[in-house]
């Protein structure tokens, strides 16, 4: 027989804001970078890119951590469905930003596509590393085990 021991566990949301919170880290950096090496274009595009980044791979990975709470059975389905969303997403708003004319006079596209390719690097990292540290259960057991051998 064994002693139940007390199961520490947290949701999967902490993971995603700390990787939210290190993509803004990363992006706050390459604003402060290319403000002070290709002036406000660069800034602009940098932070254009970060925000691009934190609020698209934020609602594809939210919507991916409740569905894995509500449906476990549907998180892979749901995570390749939002994933094709996020690039679908990620290239309109590229596409909308180049005929607005905004890439040429007020954003450098140089550094919104860097700050997007390293802040989706830093977002990765950042979930990578902090779901290494967090228990999150795969699977719930059932308090009402019986014993082995109980008819």
């Amino acid at each position: 027989m064994t002693t139940e021991s007390k199961q520490d566990t947290t949701s999967g949301g902490s993971v995603l804001l700390g990787a939210a919170f290190f993509t803004v880290l990363v992006g706050f950096l390459a604003v402060l970078l290319g403000a002070l090496t290709g002036g406000a274009d660069a800034a602009y595009g940098a932070l254009t890119g970060t925000l691009l980044v934190v609020v698209v791979l934020g609602f594809g990975s939210f919507a991916v951590n409740a569905v894995a709470d509500l449906m476990p059975s549907a998180s892979l389905m749901i995570a390749l469905l939002t994933y094709t969303l996020q690039v679908v997403v990620m290239g309109l708003v590229f596409v909308g930003l180049n005929r607005s004319g905004l890439l040429e006079d007020a954003l450098d596209p140089r550094w919104l596509a860097g700050a997007v390719i390293v802040g989706t690097f830093g977002w990765l990292i950042g979930q990578i590393v902090l779901a290494t540290r967090v228990r999150i259960p795969v699977y719930e057991l059932s308090v009402d085990v019986p014993e082995a051998g109980a008819r």
